[in-house]
């Protein structure tokens, strides 16, 4: 694992391209850039290898209670890189479009300010057929995100790590994804659903049939409403949000949890929670060179993606012993790098 240690304290230190020659000139060919290539080449690194990376560190930060599950997918642009089953088209939600790239599931915990990935899934399209209407080579996954998403958590639960609930957005609230966490592993969620969702206001009105669209209701705002979404067969809570985008417009969030006990207030304290990973896809990108690779294979580009993620997770372990945010710490490195270049560039003009 000597080859992953410093591959990865490449990814936070270097702030171009990350690659092998890189990463051997910048330890004066005391690896070769053979051997990089190597270990991105020969090793099969996934989940299993990462919670054996975290473990301990989830252990010391556990409790018993408040923890929570937040679970998100992200894309790494890759836009010139030759397509295979892993660096493909994805729509993105967070953009609104198709992207080529390689697209990542993630599964995090969090225990107050503490928060690392335990679990992941690079999204494979690995099954190739011919769409009829543009007589053009498409690709889909045999296994859905979804699929893996209820996979991930059910890892977490294997693994025996602690948390109350799961938070994911409207991407996710699929009524197996909530039947999974309500009826097989018995925990409570908060997860957004969209606005043509439709809901029953009440028991019998669901027994017959008597559904209507979520965004046309007059709900009232932070007031967590007993509703029946159609297909779940157990009632939820319905948390209806307004707010402001950063262009100034409003928008709607609405949610819905299996907790019927909470307030409305602490229901939406909760799900603040879930934006960890908002940050997390923010920092493993900017700071841990997630798309700053050129690699061109599914082996290597999976295995720079299990660095990177490494990569973040030094970063927050880092932040508890500086009391630093992980951009202080990469801007710190650049500084620093930066002096020493300068006194470099002096001592050559000297």
């Amino acid at each position: 694992m000597q080859m992953l240690d410093i591959y990865s304290d490449y990814l936070i230190s270097q702030n171009k391209y990350a690659t092998a020659t890189g990463l051997s000139d910048l330890v004066d060919g005391g690896i070769s850039h053979d051997q990089v290539s190597r270990f991105l080449r020969k090793n099969n690194f996934g989940s299993k290898e990462l919670w054996q990376y975290v473990k301990s560190n989830v252990r010391e930060y556990q409790t018993t209670s408040g923890g929570a599950l937040l679970l998100d997918d992200s894309i790494k642009e890759k836009p010139y890189t030759d397509e295979n089953e892993i660096n493909c088209w994805h729509y993105s939600h967070a953009k609104g479009e198709v992207l080529k790239g390689v697209n990542i599931l993630s599964c995090m915990v969090r225990y107050d300010d503490f928060s690392v990935p335990v679990g992941y899934e690079v999204i494979k399209k690995d099954i190739s057929f011919c769409d009829i209407e543009t007589k053009l080579e498409r690709r889909k996954s045999s296994t859905t995100k979804n699929e893996l998403f209820r996979k991930l958590i059910k890892m977490a639960v294997t693994n025996k790590i602690l948390f109350e609930y799961v938070l994911a957005d409207n991407w996710f609230g699929s009524k197996a994804n909530m039947d999974c966490i309500h009826n097989d592993l018995r925990k409570s969620f908060i997860i957004g659903i969209k606005s043509n969702r439709t809901i029953a206001l009440a028991e019998n009105d669901a027994k017959n049939g008597r559904y209507t669209k979520v965004r046309d209701l007059e709900l009232e705002e932070d007031v967590a409403h007993t509703v029946y979404l159609r297909g779940v067969d157990f009632p939820v809570k319905l948390l209806k949000k307004i707010f402001k985008n950063e262009n100034g417009s409003t928008g709607i969030l609405y949610l819905v949890s299996n907790d019927m006990t909470s307030s409305p207030e602490r229901l939406y304290e909760v799900y603040q929670k879930r934006w960890r990973i908002e940050e997390y896809h923010k920092s493993i990108k900017q700071n841990a060179s997630l798309e700053k690779s050129p690699t061109k294979t599914v082996r290597t580009q999976c295995n720079h993606v299990f660095a990177a993620i490494i990569a973040y997770c030094k970063l927050e372990f880092l932040k508890f012993k500086t009391k630093m945010n992980h951009f202080a710490i990469k801007y710190k490195l650049i500084v620093r790098a930066n002096q020493i270049a300068m006194m470099e560039l002096r001592n050559m003009a000297a």
